[in-house]
């Protein structure tokens, strides 16, 4: 058994099919039982970000488990596996826990140190507790992963000087439109990064803001907390013709207005419509910005402009990465002490059992020493077990969770009778 990471990232796959594979939060329960029916997996995470589509799973074999989940993804994203084969990359092991702590950390990320992965990463195992695909190995490492990441940004400059997605977006809405102050805005998608950007909008400049969530219960919450003016998910495309700028932020599985929709809007002589389209899959499609009147920007020029000052946060690598590799250490321990201790006590019983039972074979002979002797000779059969049980138990300890390991302790059952 052991953990493998399969997956696509914004460094291996275009964004063209970063889109295909992404699963938005409402799939994630689908996307865990097909991945979870596989009989070589016995535990299953999946992490879905606009950067990244990855499965984290226990598995019986190598092999077998990447078929599995490479199957499993072509299943859910209705992308043939030959498409996406050459930008897969699988992680195993060792390097399958290092990397989801650096993931975690934010060092794989587009913005390098970006605080919002961490949430990420804790929403989508708590995903796969709800839906009972994670257990006791990856909420083992799920947990630390996340210890990790906490730790990262509190003890590293990283993270200080970050722009996150939200306050670039933001940004660049202000290069492009200069004032803010005054301006008719309409968001939509009121998810981590839609509310990220509403907040900071509302609060810091004078301007007309309209929300729409699919959720509407959450649009009228947040429209209340910024003082805004929440509609309908099935009525917001009737404002465009009235707002100066729209955001969009959903987790739809594609676009959420059509090219026609969007020209209506900028009908009227001198229209100007700004589209900031912060989703991945794309809310608006790719060549809106052919329209007359229609200026689009959308998430990879924003991670651009987030990336800004990478100089700046690089110098700050190495001490995120001491933090990650003591976070390291302390999970492999944990691991290895989870994963063998049964096997170990069980061993020790064992021998325990046939010292034991030799003494009380002896015991009449031992009833005509001295209480004295009789101690010693106890004392000397107990050191003289765990002597002998000592190398094969530090020998299980730290082959723990390797395939050597798997094999070591197969052996120590059948020859302990385990």
């Amino acid at each position: 058994m052991t953990v493998l990471a399969i997956g696509l990232n914004h460094r291996s796959a275009p964004a063209e099919l970063l889109d295909q594979v992404n699963l938005s939060a409402d799939r994630l329960p689908k996307a865990l039982a097909e991945v979870a029916t596989s009989e070589m997996v016995t535990e299953a995470v999946v992490l879905s970000t606009c950067n990244r589509t990855e499965v984290y799973v226990h598995a019986e074999r190598f092999h077998d488990g990447f078929r599995d989940v490479r199957d499993a993804l072509a299943v859910l994203s209705g992308v043939a596996p030959e498409t996406f084969d050459p930008y897969l990359y699988a992680h195993y092991h060792h390097d399958a826990v290092r990397h989801l702590f650096e993931v975690t950390a934010g060092l794989d990320s587009v913005v390098l140190g970006e605080h919002e992965i961490l949430g990420q990463v804790g929403r989508a195992w708590e995903a796969a507790r709800t839906e009972g695909t994670s257990g006791a190995v990856l909420n083992l490492l799920f947990q630390r992963a996340v210890e990790a990441g906490k730790r990262v940004r509190s003890e590293t400059e990283i993270g200080r000087s970050t722009a996150s997605l939200s306050h670039a977006a933001v940004t660049m809405l202000t290069e492009e439109r200069g004032q803010l102050d005054g301006l008719r805005v309409m968001l939509v998608g009121l998810g981590e990064v839609g509310s990220d950007v509403a907040t900071a909008l509302a609060r810091k400049h004078d301007i007309t803001l309209t929300v729409a969530n699919r959720t509407a219960v959450r649009a009228a919450q947040v429209a209340a907390g910024l003082g805004a003016t929440a509609v309908t998910f099935a009525d917001w495309t009737d404002q465009l013709a009235e707002v100066d700028v729209l955001i969009t932020a959903t987790g739809a599985d594609g676009a959420i207005c059509s090219n026609d929709t969007l020209s209506a809007a900028v009908e009227a002589p001198g229209r100007n419509l700004f589209v900031l389209d912060l989703a991945l899959p794309r809310d608006v499609p790719s060549d809106a910005g052919t329209i007359d009147g229609i200026t689009l920007c959308d998430l990879s020029a924003v991670q651009a402009h987030a990336n800004r000052g990478m100089e700046a946060r690089r110098r700050h690598v190495e001490p995120a990465r001491a933090v990650v590799g003591e976070e390291l250490e302390r999970y492999r321990s944990a691991a290895s002490a989870r994963e063998v201790a049964p096997l170990i006590g069980g061993m020790h019983g064992w021998a325990e059992g046939i010292r034991s039972s030799e003494m009380d074979r002896y015991a009449a002979r031992l009833a005509q020493m001295a209480d004295s002797d009789r101690a010693t000779v106890e004392a000397l059969s107990r050191s003289i077990v765990a002597k002998m049980l000592h190398p094969p138990t530090v020998t299980l300890k730290d082959a723990a969770g390797t395939p050597r390991g798997d094999r070591l302790a197969e052996a120590a059952r059948e020859l302990f009778d385990q």
